[in-house]
């Protein structure tokens, strides 16, 4: 890295624009950057550190996210930037940063903050100009540290060499140095190797605990299935042995339980054995009990069956009368059908008599018919009567309809005449809605042409809101996948890095006696170098790039859609403009609203238009209208005198035909009721005669037949009949009767019965209480019988369910006692650990071992090889032992620590360890050359010889092209260094005078 020119304005104490040509600077070598104390020294070097990082060194950064950078000096107007151009990695590239301001609003009152602003240009060699690479400060940030290889602290600690911080640090202790080194370095994936190591320890010692005590569980269940017959290890999970002792306690607990199953199953078959003798015992005694109580049962019912003997007799005798009675049974029915017969008959000859005159209620049936024929004749004589009266009404009823037809005809011409009366008035009123509509359908074309431009455009804008939000999220993927490409280019040339570190162990792992060596041609081999642990090889550097080109064609994949979504916004952009969609909307809303309300008002048209002719077809039909019921009450007028002349003619003949009656119906219908009634009384009075007849020779019939049945009398025989009911009931009880009757003579006929009888009575409590004591006895033995094997199939489950967990418990703990051991020796804490060093302290050591040697090349001249720097891993008291430094004094051959060098010797030993700790730094960060040093103070410390010693350490720089700028207010650094940056303070702020070295 080599700086080339640095434009600064309002920065720090720096209230006016000012410029560092560092090329001229640069062209002795050494360089000096002096002024007095307070004019703004360290500000350049702030400034060379904010342009390339964003940010200033330690505290000075201050608060405000960069707002305490702006001099007080500066105009309210000038805005603060620092502009830095450099070469890092063959590219010349120029660096601009505007910090945030805070500034008066440009309307109303109160302030408003400017962001910041960063650009980042490139010079091209070829075209001899500036093109811009990127105006995003993560972007920007990005390049410059993957460019550097370092972050902002190993800058400043490399390239900007602190004033006092390298004094401190050869001072420090082993702490406070490890934290320096920690932040140069970045050991912290180290350190969080510890961590994960601790953790891993805690979590597999957590698992194993918890198997523990899952098996000790098992174990507790073991016992409950067991009862007393197991007992269980007193150890805690997690101790050792708790594994065996619980197994070895469930194989005794299984052993037990078998021997009690055996036993169980002994007492099972031996009351399986009593229950049967007591069953068969029991069977027996019930069968006697049975046979004798059905012996005793059959002598009691066949003493109930004697003493109803009498009963069944008289029941057998009225069975006999009721089987006689039933041949006298239909000449009974046919007298009663005879005798209903007549009795209705004769109520119906009573009620038609009572309906006729007095004259002819006793008349017989035949004078009864003479007058029903009267009646009738004189009613057919009537039928030109009733044709006349019939006639009339229909006249009546005609000129009722003349009037009605006259009514209708004058309603017809006056709405006729009401209707005409507005006819003007509704054919302007349709004749404006036609004319309406048409405006309205020419409007809608008009607005339709007006439609489709103001829908793209809203399309357009919608689609352009969107894309704006795809934009922004596709910028955020596209500056994800960067970030992932980085650090995968990073975790490449890392694993490059390391490979090349052990690029000998992996040569040498070819190597085979006799063969040359492909590296120094040697055949003998005596001590080849050896992979370490955390080797990589060849596969996993090509992994790695792998992973990195695969990154990096996602991160071109995303810029090239972040391309194309900012050309489709750009696209729907230009169409739809910078009019706010919502306004759009409401346009696109407003004009469609008016193309729908004239569309409608036109879709009207063609109906105004059929209405209107439907109007004029009205008129004409309600004039003819008009005119045709004029034409027809004209005619109705002879109509009228026709009718009235037929109707008085009628009339009269009526008025003789009728009589005293109201009407010739009425007459009519007076006859015709005397007719009926005549012919009904002449009809019941002959049927009463013929039932009366029917009735006497029913009950002759009826005598004969009880008489030859046996019965004294037709009352006797009628009193002997039973009905369907009864007769069933008296046929159950007899067959019942000998039912029982043969069944009791069955059971005291039967033998076995019989004998049973003779014996003693059974004793069948006794029988039944033995039987249940055989049958609790048989369920307590199966009881325990289930008991005992429920235990065994328990305890075998549980076994089995305790072996299979300590065999997988088994590699865990064989993990927690790996990793629990990697834990202790990387924390320091193992017996294995003697010197009781951590692991990230281990490397630091080993990084501060580079560092010593490294600053010894340029101590030894500065002290004129006196003082030499060496690193101790010797433990301090009862701490811990890795990140000591030590000095060796060759006048007097000891050893002795850096807190008793004197002042000047204190700073140049300082400044060989922070020339060191850069030339380290710089090939850890990958080699990057650093062509421009900046070292900070510590030369009025110096007798001159030791300065000129220093100085030509400095001087000795250049051999590599490398400039070196002195910070320092020494008065006699003016005469030896002749090319100088001063910085001169004054009241309106400081300024800067450049002076080369001619």
């Amino acid at each position: 890295m080599r700086l080339h020119r640095l434009d600064i304005t309002a920065f720090g104490p720096f209230g006016a624009s000012q410029s560092v040509d560092f090329d001229d600077l640069s062209a002795a070598g050494l360089f000096l950057l002096h002024g007095p104390t307070g004019a703004g020294k360290t500000s350049v070097l702030d400034a060379v550190c904010y342009a390339l990082y964003g940010s200033v060194p330690g505290a000075r950064q201050g608060s405000g996210q960069g707002m305490t950078l702006r001099s007080d000096h500066a105009a309210p107007g000038t805005r603060t930037e620092v502009r830095l151009e450099l070469t890092v990695a063959g590219r010349r590239l120029e660096i601009t940063r505007q910090p945030p301001r805070e500034r008066l609003k440009l309307r109303g009152k109160g302030t408003t903050v400017d962001k910041a602003q960063t650009w980042l240009r490139e010079y091209d060699p070829t075209t001899r100009a500036w093109k811009d690479l990127s105006r995003s400060h993560q972007e920007i940030g990005e390049e410059i540290t993957q460019l550097l290889g370092m972050s902002r602290e190993q800058f400043c600690q490399v390239v900007l060499l602190p004033q006092g911080d390298f004094a401190r640090f050869l001072r420090a202790d082993a702490e406070a140095r490890g934290k320096l080194l920690g932040r140069l370095f970045d050991t912290r994936r180290f350190a969080e190797v510890e961590k994960r190591l601790a953790e891993r320890r805690r979590a597999t010692e957590a698992q194993v605990r918890e198997g523990d005590a899952a098996l000790l569980a098992d174990a507790h269940r073991m016992q409950q299935a067991a009862g007393d017959a197991m007992e269980l290890p007193e150890l805690a999970p997690g101790e050792p042995g708790l594994a065996e002792a619980v197994l070895e306690a469930a194989a005794v607990a299984r052993a037990t339980a078998r021997e009690l199953l055996t036993i169980a199953d002994r007492r099972l078959t031996a009351a399986e054995s009593a229950r049967a003798a007591t069953g068969r015992e029991l069977a027996e005694a019930r069968e006697l009990d049975r046979l004798q109580r059905r012996f005793a049962e059959a002598r009691e019912r066949a003493a109930r069956l004697a003493e109803r003997s009498d009963a069944h007799r008289a029941a057998q005798e009225r069975m006999e009368r009721a089987r006689k009675a039933e041949a006298v049974a239909p000449a009974l029915e046919l007298r009663d059908v005879a005798d209903s017969e007549h009795r209705r008959a004769a109520a119906a000859e009573a009620r038609a008599r009572a309906l006729l005159p007095q004259a002819l209620a006793d008349a017989g049936a035949a004078p009864l018919a003479a007058a029903a024929r009267r009646a009738a004749e004189e009613l057919g004589g009537l039928e030109s009567a009733r044709r006349a009266e019939r006639r009339l009404a229909a006249l009546v009823e005609e000129r009722a309809g003349l009037d009605r037809q006259e009514r209708a005809d004058e309603e017809v011409r006056q709405e006729a005449e009401t209707w005409l009366a507005d006819w003007e008035t509704v054919r302007t009123g349709l004749q404006s809605r036609v004319d309406s509509a048409q405006e309205a359908a020419t409007r809608a074309e008009q607005l339709a042409v007006q439609r489709d431009p103001a829908r793209r455009r809203l399309t357009a804008a919608r689609q352009r809101d969107r894309l704006t939000d795809d934009t922004e999220a596709a910028r955020q993927r596209a500056l994800a996948a960067a970030e992932d490409a980085v650090e995968a280019r990073a975790h490449w040339l890392d694993l490059k890095e390391q490979r090349l570190h052990g690029i000998a162990a992996e040569l040498a792992a070819n190597l085979t006696d006799g063969t040359p060596c492909a590296v120094c041609g040697a055949t003998q081999h005596p001590a080849p170098a050896r992979k370490t642990a955390g080797h990589v090889d060849r596969e996993a550097e090509e992994r790695a790039l792998t992973a990195y080109q695969t990154a990096d064609e996602l991160r071109a994949q995303a810029e090239r859609h972040l391309g194309t979504v900012r050309e489709a916004l750009a696209a729907a952009t230009a169409e739809a403009g910078d009019t706010p969609t919502a306004r759009l909307a409401e346009e696109a809303e407003e004009l469609e609203g008016a193309y729908t309300r004239a569309r409608a008002t036109a879709s009207g048209l063609h109906a105004a238009q059929e209405e209107l002719r439907r109007a004029e077809g009205e008129r004409e039909q309600r004039v003819a209208a008009q005119q045709q019921a004029a034409v027809r009450s004209a005619s109705r007028v002879a109509g009228r005198d026709r009718l009235e002349r037929e109707q008085a003619a009628l009339e009269e003949e009526l008025t003789r035909a009728r009589g005293a009656a109201e009407s010739v119906t009425a007459r009519a219908a007076q006859l015709e009721r005397r007719a009926a009634l005549l012919t009904d009384a002449a009809d019941t009075a002959r049927a009463a005669e013929d039932t009366a007849q029917r009735l006497k020779d029913a009950d002759a019939r009826l005598s004969d037949a009880a008489f030859r049945a046996g019965f004294d009398t037709p009352a006797d025989a009628a009193a002997a009949l039973l009905d369907d009911t009864a007769h069933r009931e008296l046929q159950r009880r007899l067959d019942a009767w000998q039912t029982e009757d043969a069944a009791v003579r069955a059971v005291l006929a039967e033998a076995d019965t019989a004998d049973a009888a003779r014996r003693p009575p059974a004793d069948l409590t006794t029988a039944e209480q033995a039987a249940a004591d055989a049958d609790r006895r048989l369920r307590e033995a199966s009881s325990a019988r289930d008991a005992a094997d429920r235990c065994r199939a328990e305890l075998d489950r549980l076994s089995a369910h305790a072996a299979t967990s300590v065999r997988r418990l088994a590699p865990l703990r064989e993990e927690y006692t790996r990793v629990a051991r990697l834990a202790s020796l990387a924390a320091g804490t193992s017996a294995d650990n003697e010197r009781r060093m951590r692991l990230e302290s281990y490397v630091l050591a080993a990084r501060l071992e580079q560092v010593a040697a490294a600053a010894t090349a340029r101590l030894l001249r500065m002290s004129s090889g006196r003082y030499t720097l060496v690193h101790s891993d010797d433990r301090s008291g009862r701490g811990r032992s890795g990140l000591g430094l030590h000095v060796v004094d060759a006048w007097t051959g000891r050893e002795r620590d850096t807190a008793t060098l004197s002042g000047g010797e204190t700073f140049f030993a300082s400044l060989a360890l922070a020339l060191g700790l850069a030339d380290v730094v710089t090939d850890e960060a990958g080699g990057v050359r650093l062509d421009t040093l900046f070292i900070d103070e510590g030369f009025g410390s110096l007798d001159d010889q030791t300065l000129d010693e220093v100085l030509d350490v400095l001087d000795a720089l250049r051999e590599r092209d490398r400039s070196v700028g002195i910070v320092s207010h020494v008065p006699d650094l003016r005469r030896r260094i002749h090319a100088q940056l001063e910085v001169v303070k004054g009241r309106s702020g400081s300024v800067l005078r450049q002076r080369g070295a001619g």
